[in-house]
């Protein structure tokens, strides 16, 4: 069966469905293609189990961008609720608010070791360590080499799958740019005291960090990609499920490309298409394309951290008011656990059950990933037990869910690499448009990757690439990772095209 469309999206997580909707609503011909069979979304779909639902990774509706926050209204307006952020650290045995409260963290950690920690920060601004190309030695520059082994080693570790000195520096530069000790040390102080302002002056940037509430939909972020699909559709698109794209060639003569989609029940079908926007993963598209493109032995060098939740129904004895807590303990592999009542009421329809979801982060094929699904509940039974959250008793029903490919790995070589793959790209295709987390092998969150899809439809509807899309989250002021390790970045509001930059 072979379609014609204007243009082809491949994949309808956020960017995706962002390009979807912002085509079909200037009344352009867009098709959008998705491999699940069933849902859109991507990691940022809501899953639902006997009535229970849970967030892929957890989806803070929060950007520093009018025009990502403006779309999220205007294709969702009814339905955001405020929510406010709570998160802990669990390390050794002990929580710590995060983000810190000082008096806390030194009683939690002890005299000697706060003084230790300090003596260590002092020592690594006296002697730095020069040009740090790690991120081991990135976070020992700014935080001193015991801040580094507490509280960045370990959930780094669990996250990546390998050593902090196998880590770039770039992704240390990024996830935790803008985050000053000293800085953190005082607000520490100020929340310990509660003296903390409830809004900041005029001009003061917000670090998110720091934010004490957020938006999100009452039942998930899936409700927001939904929703897209369907506006999709009501303005004159297509959103395709179970299409899983295998196939792209162009036609360098014509400016056409001719795009294959295998469904789950074998059959194949065929799109041609004048613009393709790709969020699929770059090892993937490029392994797809013909012709071969040169870059092909450097997309395949790129590497893909998978993911792995296991949501445990339990009796409610005692509530907690987490959002989610990280942790950051070696003695147990769970990295991260969502609290998903607190994220919205609406995400447990029964008041006497709460549902946890636990994060293990792990690679595809490894143990983890290939473990039973009773396997991993009874793992995450025993270890929810053992950090004292729930009594593994308690719990009466379980769901796994995986995620393949959640994080692009940022090793040491990634950034060359990923250089190489978009010179080779913009040349050979000049019509192919790359968007998103995994499109673009950067740690882009949901605003960032909604706008990478917003700048690549100006440059479709001017006919020329005037927006830089690979300046999106770059010059963002601040990224939380920091001491709580958070995945979290604020978006860069450069929506300038190059010629007025």
């Amino acid at each position: 069966m072979s379609h014609h469309t204007e243009t082809l999206v491949i994949g309808a997580g956020p960017a995706g469905l962002t390009a979807g909707y912002l085509l079909s609503k200037e009344g352009r011909d867009v098709t959008v293609l998705e491999r699940d069979p069933s849902q859109v979304g991507g990691i940022s779909r809501t899953v639902s189990h006997h009535g229970y639902l849970f967030d892929i990774g957890g989806h803070r509706f929060f950007s520093k961008s009018k025009a990502v926050v403006d779309l999220w209204d205007e294709i969702l307006p009814n339905d955001f609720i405020d929510r406010p952020r709570l998160s802990r650290i669990y390390y050794k045995g002990k929580y710590y608010a995060y983000p810190l409260k000082a008096f806390e963290a030194l009683r939690n950690l002890g005299l000697l070791q706060s003084a230790a920690c300090v003596g260590s920060y002092l020592l690594a601004r006296a002697r730095p360590v020069r040009e740090p190309k790690t991120f081991h030695e990135w976070v020992r520059n700014q935080f001193g080499e015991r801040l580094f082994a507490i509280f960045f080693k370990t959930y780094t570790e669990k996250v990546w799958g390998m050593s902090c000195d196998a880590i770039s520096a770039d992704w240390a530069a990024q996830r935790i740019k803008g985050l000053d000790l000293g800085a953190a040390i005082r607000d520490a102080v100020v929340r310990s005291l509660g003296l903390r302002k409830k809004k900041p002056a005029a001009g003061e940037p917000v670090i998110k960090t720091l934010i004490e509430s957020f938006r999100y939909p009452r039942r998930g972020p899936g409700m927001m990609w939904e929703a897209a699909a369907e506006r999709i559709a009501a303005q004159g698109g297509k959103v395709l499920l179970d299409r899983g794209v295998d196939g792209l060639r162009y036609d360098a003569r014509t400016g056409l490309w001719t795009v294959t989609a295998l469904r789950g029940d074998g059959a194949r079908e065929t799109f041609t298409a004048r613009h393709v926007i790709s969020s699929a993963p770059l090892r993937e598209l490029v392994d797809a394309l013909r012709p071969t493109p040169l870059s092909t032995f450097n997309a395949r060098a790129l590497a893909y951290r998978d993911f792995l939740t296991v949501a445990l129904i339990a009796k409610a004895r005692e509530d907690f008011p987490d959002n989610w807590i990280y942790i950051h303990d070696p003695a147990v592999q769970v990295g991260r656990v969502q609290n998903f009542r607190s994220w919205s009421p609406e995400m447990v329809p029964d008041e006497r059950f709460t549902c946890l979801g636990l994060e293990y982060f792990c690679f595809e094929g490894d143990g983890l990933w290939n473990a039973s699904d009773a396997e991993l509940v009874a793992l995450a039974k025993r270890e929810i037990g053992q950090i004292g959250l729930i009594a593994p008793e308690d719990v009466v029903d379980a769901c796994v869910v995986r995620q393949p490919k959640a994080y692009p790995v940022y090793d040491e070589d990634y950034k060359a690499h990923v250089a190489t793959i978009r010179r080779d790209l913009e040349s050979a295709f000049p019509s192919l448009h790359l968007v998103g987390r995994n499109g673009m092998h950067k740690y882009n969150n949901q605003d960032h990757a909604m706008m990478t899809a917003m700048l690549t439809v100006k440059n479709i509807l001017a006919g020329e690439r005037l927006y830089d899309t690979w300046c999106v989250n770059e010059d963002a002021e601040y990224a939380e990772a920091g001491v709580s390790g958070a995945q979290e970045a604020l978006a860069s509001e450069r929506l300038v095209p190059r010629r007025a930059a």
